[in-house]
């Protein structure tokens, strides 16, 4: 997995070095780390991670192409939506930050750690900077104020950052069993004990409601298991949810749910059981899926891995300084030149440094 996709997809795992790592105020323990607004970072620094600079041409490298990347599929017009006062532009702005916060964290990581670029990775990153800067017209460098060199950087960094973490998880090699990993099929029927009102908040039924769902759902089950009517006839007919069957593993549904649906045997209808949706009659299919259960414990395996790593991150983040340059941050913005069109930055990357 390339470091652009775990970032993607476990970034609730790291801390948002910015937005999240610690509270603003510098108070406590006097070796614990600060946020800083503004001090000693030079005009064209965005912030600072102990040792480690970002600039205005950096973070305009990955917003820039971040910014492509969204207009290439959604179209320039994507930039008008906002949600709740925040613009998508605002949004993408704190996710680059945070993205490109995290990476020089663990640039100084490796470096805290001994981990280091071998000969050969060293000549990727720079054959990997030739191609992306090439690919670059003279208004796309000029508006992001980049020379090769900057590239070089980035990748190096890129790649450091991408290193440590395998470095950290080398030794994570958990035993799954087939039981922790296992995943079941079921149908379902939902009779739903609230509703939501006009702004979206959950309203409970009355007691007298609630009663009368419950007796329905007890009718339903009678149906299902002495007349043995068909299952799915019956969801499709009684049912508040519009999914009738899911496959799902330890962990992943709601407590009541899953207990009852572990429960079962194959083809074995549950008792009525009440959950934070409402009554539920459920139905095993499947209790064990070989090639399902193979696919979790990698899944399980990596989520290990994860949290390893984010242990070791998280103690070492405590441990530096960070200045954020708020003039600066203000001042950055999307660029609106029809010139300006590169989205290769994290694809040439992935091109030599792949999985």
């Amino acid at each position: 997995m390339n470091i652009r996709n775990r970032y993607l997809r476990c970034a609730a795992l790291f801390c948002c070095v910015f937005l999240a790592a610690l509270p603003l105020s510098a108070c406590g323990d006097e070796n614990s780390a600060k946020v800083v607004f503004t001090t000693g970072l030079g005009p064209d620094e965005v912030f600072r991670i102990g040792s480690g600079v970002c600039t205005v041409p950096e973070m305009m490298v990955y917003l820039t192409n971040t910014q492509n990347q969204y207009e290439s599929v959604y179209g320039a017009e994507v930039w008008n939506i906002s949600v709740e006062g925040v613009t998508l532009e605002e949004n993408v702005k704190d996710t680059v930050l945070a993205k490109i916060a995290q990476i020089k964290t663990m640039y100084l990581l490796a470096q805290d750690r001994g981990v280091a670029l071998d000969e050969g990775e060293e000549n990727r990153v720079e054959q990997a900077a030739a191609e992306y800067f090439g690919s670059l017209n003279e208004t796309e460098a000029a508006l992001m104020g980049v020379e090769q060199g900057t590239i070089e950087q980035l990748y190096q960094e890129y790649a450091l950052a991408d290193k440590v973490y395998r470095y950290i998880i080398q030794d994570v090699n958990p035993e799954i069993s087939d039981d922790e990993a296992r995943t079941i099929t079921v149908q379902h029927i939902l009779l739903r004990t609230s509703t939501v009102d006009g702004a979206g908040n959950r309203v409970d039924y009355s007691e007298e409601r609630r009663q009368e769902a419950y007796r329905n759902a007890a009718e339903i089950r009678r149906q299902a298991v002495q007349e043995e009517q068909d299952f799915v006839d019956l969801a499709t007919r009684y049912s508040e949810d519009d999914a009738i069957s899911c496959s799902f593993g330890k962990g992943e549904m709601d407590a009541a749910f899953e207990e009852a649906a572990f429960a079962l045997e194959t083809g074995e209808v549950s008792q009525v059981v009440e959950t934070e949706s409402g009554y539920e009659i459920i139905k095993c299919l499947s209790t064990f899926d070989r090639e399902q259960t193979d696919l979790n414990k990698l899944q399980i395996v990596e989520e290990r891995r994860r949290e390893v790593f984010g242990q070791e991150y998280d103690a070492f983040v405590e441990t530096l300084a960070r200045q954020l340059n708020e003039k600066v941050w203000e001042e950055i913005a999307l660029l609106r030149d029809e010139e300006v069109e590169t989205t290769g930055f994290f694809d040439v990357y992935a091109k030599y440094f792949p999985d």
